[in-house]
């Protein structure tokens, strides 16, 4: 073959996945096998998220403030046990791709059984301690949203055992590769989520009540979903229900190596977005709804980028497992690529289609003029800079650098996105467009700190297996 013929055969789609996505590994058809189910996932998951938003939009603002106020200490809350199903997702992935099908087993069940019990803890806590929680971090705000957010809040706290256990076998059948049984639970408690708050809400006028009846009913439902499949059905871990009662200590401990510093992160970075919230709550009603409204838009142009932040998780586990650091390091820089191209095609997408979006919500006028600001700033924005922050610790931590990563995020999040947004949205009066404009800037310094960490050697000399 002449090498104007090889030329163009490497410009053609296949000839280009090829370059960029096969190695000695995996190839390109394994990476989108993997890669489609999690992005149909998010693509419902971040969907019905708006479809709830404006759902509850028909109970008035207060009921969305109070939403999202809960919503953000929900994520401080849930991520701390997901953060344990991640360390079961690389723990998992690494014994895949050694070959070694009875500790992938104890991994998995290990995994579940321990996010299982954090989740039922944290669940506890909230509901016994949510009156000092309103009051602490929500206290400023009036007080029909207070009484919505107190609602909702233990409302939520009777489904955190249920979204554990979701998450937590969601995340060992993304270990082993099998995304598109992870979609399909993920479906089931989502779907179900919002087709009970269409009669809930929509149809019996139940508002933020309604909303919490659905969330418990959703999560519970899929909880009993990924149970009875991960008994009855799934072939290759072969869990059985006496050991999920036997949770070994040395593979704890694997599983923590990643969780641990993992959950840390987790808890320092939504605890920071959760002080950030609260400047957003002083500064009103109309602020809060912005914020909400604008975080929603956000997640729906990070829908294919939050698909390959998880995906490359089973990748690299599975590269690392194998000692391939080479096809590593090949599809980690891909996949920041490929992530950057896809912000900046959902940015052409959704721009021109901004008022018909926010139009589900129906937001008074006051707050157009900030919420497309917000929104425009955001955007471009998270073009070169989302990936980096994203993609890259993603990455790390599935070849074990987890502890690196988490002290990195959470310092960034604390002396950049914190620091930074007291001082630009509050002390320098830009409102919530200065809170959003810090936590932009935030990505670029984490993320050029993960990329320096990637370019050398130390982020896969971990022996986790």
């Amino acid at each position: 073959m002449s090498r104007l013929s090889l030329q163009k055969e490497k410009l053609r789609p296949e000839g280009l996945l090829n370059k960029y996505f096969s190695g000695e590994s995996m190839n390109y058809r394994q990476i989108i096998a993997l890669f489609i189910p999690i992005l149909i996932d998010q693509m419902f998951v971040v969907g019905l998220n708006l479809l709830n938003t404006a759902m509850i939009s028909s109970s008035g603002m207060e009921a969305v403030s109070a939403v999202n106020m809960v919503d953000s200490l929900n994520m401080f809350l849930v991520n701390v046990f997901i953060a344990v199903a991640t360390g079961g997702t690389v723990v998992v992935a690494q014994y895949k791709g050694s070959g070694n099908p009875q500790m992938v087993s104890k991994s998995a069940a290990s995994a579940i059984a321990s996010v299982t019990l954090i989740a039922m803890a944290v669940s506890t806590l909230v509901i016994a301690l949510h009156n000092p929680i309103i009051q602490l971090l929500f206290g400023t705000a009036s007080p029909g949203v207070l009484d919505n957010a107190r609602i909702y809040l233990i409302g939520s706290g009777l489904s955190f055992t249920g979204i554990g256990i979701v998450q937590a076998v969601c995340g060992a059948l993304r270990g082993i590769g099998k995304t598109r049984e992870s979609l399909f639970l993920s479906l089931i408690t989502n779907v179900t989520y919002v087709l009970l708050n269409l009669v809930l809400i929509t149809l019996l006028d139940m508002g933020v009540e309604g909303m919490t009846i659905a969330v418990n009913a959703a999560r519970y439902i899929g909880a009993a979903c990924a149970l009875f499949y991960l008994f009855k059905k799934e072939e290759t871990m072969r869990i059985r229900v006496k050991e999920m009662f036997h949770i070994q200590g040395a593979m704890l401990k694997k599983i923590m190596f990643i969780g641990v510093p993992f959950a840390a992160e987790q808890m320092f970075f939504n605890g920071g977005k959760l002080l950030t919230q609260i400047f957003i709550v002083g500064m009103g009603t109309y602020a809060t709804a912005a914020n909400a409204i604008g975080g929603t838009i956000a997640g729906l142009s990070q829908i294919p980028s939050g698909a390959m932040s998880l995906t490359i998780v089973t990748v690299v586990g599975q590269c690392v497992g194998r000692r391939d650091i080479a096809d590593a390091r090949k599809f980690i820089k891909s996949f920041i690529w490929l992530s950057s191209l896809s912000l900046l095609g959902m940015t052409l997408l959704i721009l021109p289609l901004f008022g018909p979006l926010v139009s589900l919500f129906g937001p008074p006028d006051e707050i157009m003029h900030d919420l497309f600001l917000l929104t425009l700033i955001n955007l471009l924005a998270q073009i070169p800079l989302w990936s980096i922050s994203f993609i890259t610790p993603a990455a790390l931590r599935a070849a074990g650098d987890s502890k690196f990563t988490s002290i990195v995020a959470m310092l960034s999040m604390w002396l950049f996105r914190v620091v930074l947004g007291y001082i630009l949205g509050v002390a320098l009066e830009f409102g919530v467009i200065g809170v959003w404009l810090a936590m932009n800037c935030e990505w670029g310094v984490r993320g050029t700190i993960f990329l320096l960490r990637f370019r050398g050697q130390k982020w896969y000399k971990h022996k986790l297996i």
